[in-house]
């Protein structure tokens, strides 16, 4: 009989300890159920956030693709900018150059225009006066004191190597194909006769004309040991008109 109670005794606490642990799995299994559904909703907000900002997050990239393309164009443009720059440099170096050589041009022009007696011959320059020289008894032959072409001529040809700008005689304006003739006491120019005294006016360096003259041995020494009286005066403005052809 003792052994029966004993054996009753024990059957209830091996029923509850059963019930415990199934009791412990449900709870388990409830737990790892409840994880998952918020995981799966957590997870499935996350894609509708995602969702919602793609159209957003494509717009910025756009305006990213839009900045580097402006970037790169500003870049193009800017090395444009430069070789122009340079083009321009290079058009005013050779501006620069052409004008100068337009210059040099333009008064070659104007000096060859001044020498042909196109144009009106002004500023400082020289007159020398040629004379026949003194009467000699001595001599019977009047050719040896009296002003020749040759004379003029040994001046004319001094004067233009000095550089003369524009020369004339007796007032009438030399051109290069004019005419020179001595006929006794007077000369032709160009068919105008003119009587000695001789006037010789030149335009230009006063200072390299008188030099050219005056050499030692040179066109003076050589007049005056013909007999020839030869005068120079110096004159800040001699004016010569332009040749007219007619």
């Amino acid at each position: 009989m003792k052994k029966s109670q004993n054996d009753n005794s024990r059957q209830p606490k091996k029923n509850s300890t059963l019930f415990s642990k199934k009791y412990g799995a449900i709870l388990i299994v409830c737990v790892i159920t409840g994880f998952i559904i918020g995981f799966s909703y957590n997870l499935s907000k996350d894609k509708r956030t995602l969702s919602s900002a793609s159209p957003q997050f494509e717009q910025e990239n756009q305006y990213m693709e839009e900045l580097i393309e402006k970037q790169e164009r500003n870049k193009e443009l800017a090395d444009e900018l430069a070789q122009l720059e340079e083009k321009i440099r290079t058009y005013e170096k050779q501006f620069s150059s052409n004008e100068t050589q337009y210059e040099q041009n333009r008064q070659d022009a104007e000096q060859l225009r001044l020498l042909l007696g196109l144009t009106d011959g002004m500023g400082q320059g020289i007159k020398i006066t040629l004379q026949d020289g003194d009467y000699n008894p001595n001599t019977t032959n009047p050719n040896e004191y009296i002003v020749h072409e040759s004379h003029i001529f040994k001046v004319l040809n001094e004067l233009k190597i000095a550089g003369a700008e524009a020369i004339s005689i007796n007032g009438q304006r030399l051109k290069p194909n004019s005419y020179i003739a001595c006929n006794g006491p007077v000369i032709t120019i160009d068919g105008q006769q003119y009587p000695a005294p001789f006037v010789i006016e030149a335009v230009g360096n006063q200072d390299v004309l008188i030099s050219s003259l005056e050499l030692a041995g040179g066109v003076f020494d050589q007049l005056l040991n013909e007999q020839i009286v030869v005068t120079l005066e110096t004159d800040d403005l001699i004016e010569m008109h332009t040749v007219s052809d007619e």
